[in-house]
């Protein structure tokens, strides 16, 4: 069984309020998006670490939530508090009631959980590079130092990250990148979201650090960039109860297979089995290792010799 620390450096708490038999149900998680790849991860059946800044009253209930799922957390004790969120999912679409994302953390507690992160991942051997809610809540620079020193000291590193935190990631080395066809447009890296688009900025994410890319593109097939050669992940079309969490599924997916030496291909197919779980589910970054693995049985990738294949 690998092991993997995730980089999650503020997880949130999550009420989410659903509907069942015409009566609310109020469900409390813990969130984020490192908390939805280590809980996915966890699934998964790999040892998973997280290194977070907790603080505050939210940051007490996101102790025990955390711990309540078999998640180790490292933990710095923070000076402010987490961020929390309140959705209401009834009527099928998540509605936001009311959203804070916490504080920045303070130079002395990023000290403290940047060394955390490094001798974690000196152990484990991966890590994962996770976004927070907040843009400003870590400086972007901490991703580019990560990854380098994690690179220097013979980690795989793998990032799920967009924008500057993306930018920042590449400079330092990455085993794996992963974003969205959504975000790239988003970040001028692609001026639409066409396949020609997407491969040229896939290209640019290979050259600026990234030795295998893999984009996303909701219920098209996702893209693949490996040692020059594009290939599309092809996945049977399961029905959708929230999109949320996919993609933070499949990248934990990718991050469990090569925690447990797996090959890049051969990690990708568990990621879009895990992607293609998750979205058929309330939970975010939640399934089952055996359905998973049987999905995997159905995940296949198909060469694109060119752009023109698509």
């Amino acid at each position: 069984m690998g092991h993997v620390v995730v980089f999650a450096p503020a997880p949130v708490l999550t009420v989410t309020v659903e509907g069942q038999h015409g009566e609310p149900e109020i469900h409390i998680h813990a969130g984020g998006q490192g908390t939805w790849h280590a809980r996915m991860l966890r699934a998964l059946g790999v040892e998973v670490t997280m290194c977070s800044v907790i603080a505050g009253e939210t940051g007490r209930l996101l102790r025990h939530l955390i711990d309540d799922e078999g998640i180790e957390l490292l933990a710095v004790d923070g000076s402010a508090h987490n961020g929390a969120y309140i959705h209401d999912r009834r009527d099928g679409e998540r509605v936001s009631i009311a959203e804070a994302g916490g504080d920045r953390i303070t130079r002395h507690d990023l000290d403290e959980l940047y060394g955390l992160t490094l001798k974690a991942g000196m152990d484990a051997g991966t890590v994962m590079l996770s976004g927070a809610v907040r843009e400003d809540i870590v400086p972007a620079t901490i991703y580019r130092r990560l990854a380098s020193d994690l690179n220097t000291v013979g980690c795989q590193v793998i990032a799920d990250l967009s924008g500057q935190r993306l930018s920042m990631a590449l400079a330092g080395g990455l085993s794996v990148v992963k974003t969205a066809h959504d975000e790239l447009e988003a970040d001028g890296r692609a001026a639409s979201t066409d396949v020609p688009e997407l491969v040229r900025a896939m290209q640019q994410l290979t050259s600026e650090g990234a030795s295998h890319a893999i984009v996303t593109r909701a219920d098209e097939p996702t893209l693949l960039l490996s040692d020059g050669e594009l290939s599309e992940v092809q996945m049977p079309t399961l029905e959708v109860v929230d999109t949320h969490g996919g993609g933070d599924s499949l990248t934990a997916g990718v991050a469990a297979a090569m925690a447990d030496g797996a090959d890049f291909q051969e990690a990708v197919t568990l990621g879009a089995a895990a992607g293609a779980l998750n979205v058929t589910r309330h939970g975010l970054g939640s399934g089952t290792r055996e359905t998973v693995h049987r999905l995997r049985e159905l995940v296949s990738i198909r060469p694109l010799d060119s752009v023109g294949d698509e």
